[in-house]
């Protein structure tokens, strides 16, 4: 909360900023288009191992100034870090510390590494260590700003990327709008984005006592926002669970939440997947579900551990 949250995302914005976004399109329409270009014709493979995570690490590999040949570590620490399945299985919980221990030594080296550089890089690892607001950071504190940064560049755009090939299959005459008018894309991306909500909900401890639609709330209850219901809610919009690429109101979606802790990189996630979708749209790719759909089992990240599919052409 503030003062501290002010200056820690003070220190990050620099990066998210629609200029610096605008830096980057060029280098994430690239990399998109090489990874859309070795898909598969003709056979089934999993969307979301090939396509959402290896865009996805890609994109937090440079963020991050990561090694890249190493990059497909962030999302294996991120699911490892957040994802409420494994966290509940008490039989694994020697092997996540293991993996989390593994994670946090790794960032104290890239840390350590960067303190000697002599002049402080672009990477969100370097703004931290050079920012007044964040350089005093105990070691937990330092993990637990970059494990946030990590889970939320992973969660968001990777489950949506998956979630969007699940919902133009499943209502075709989308797909077949997308197809035929590429500029609805934008307002597709808004879309998709209320439809998956990648993260389902938000907790908060409630810091005084205080009342909120005629229910009370005391110091220290803790509160549950429902991002997955506010995006299905139906006084807001029409026929909630139907995708309309067309809905004029899209934009009005919680996935990114609300307020001073909005996501700090929304923006760029809305650019990976408009990308995604206008190179998919360039090449006249129709993906198909064609085999296992398997999602995570968990009420905090609402997506896909496997989408088997199958490309053709339109």
């Amino acid at each position: 909360d503030r003062p501290q949250h002010t200056g820690q995302r003070r220190t990050v914005a620099p990066k998210f900023t629609p200029t610096a976004i605008a830096d980057m399109e060029a280098e994430i329409r690239s990399r998109t288009g090489e990874v859309l270009d070795r898909l598969p014709r003709g056979e089934v493979f999993d969307w979301v191992d090939t396509v959402s995570i290896e865009l996805t690490t890609g994109m937090l590999a440079i963020l991050f100034g990561f090694p890249w040949e190493d990059r497909r570590l962030l999302t294996f620490w991120s699911d490892w870090s957040g994802d409420t399945e494994l966290a509940t299985v008490r039989e694994m919980d020697e092997l996540r510390w293991s993996i989390l221990q593994e994670m946090a030594a790794y960032f104290q080296s890239l840390w350590i590494e960067r303190t000697m550089d002599a002049e402080p890089g672009n990477d969100l690892i370097s703004m931290m260590i050079h920012s007044e607001a964040m350089n005093q950071m105990r070691p937990e504190e330092f993990m637990g700003n970059l494990v946030l940064l990590i889970v939320g560049g992973n969660d968001t755009t990777r489950n949506t990327m998956s979630g969007i090939i699940h919902a133009l299959d499943k209502f075709p005459d989308q797909r077949k709008l997308f197809e035929e008018q590429p500029e609805l894309i934008p307002n597709a991306v808004q879309e998709c984005l209320r439809m998956q909500t990648p993260l389902a909900h938000m907790r908060r401890t409630c810091t005084e006592d205080t009342e909120v639609f005629g229910q009370t709330i005391k110091k220290g209850d803790k509160v549950v926002l429902w991002y997955l219901s506010a995006n299905r809610d139906e006084d807001v919009f029409d026929n909630p669970d139907k995708l309309d690429i067309t809905r004029d109101n899209a934009r009005r979606h919680l996935a990114f939440g609300y307020g001073i802790h909005r996501c700090v990189g929304a923006r760029l996630a809305e650019l990976q997947l408009r990308v995604l979708l206008e190179e998919m749209h360039k090449r006249r790719m129709r993906v198909h579900v064609a085999g296992d759909v398997e999602r995570v089992r968990a009420n905090f990240v609402h997506g896909f551990r496997k989408l088997e599919v199958e490309i053709t052409e339109f």
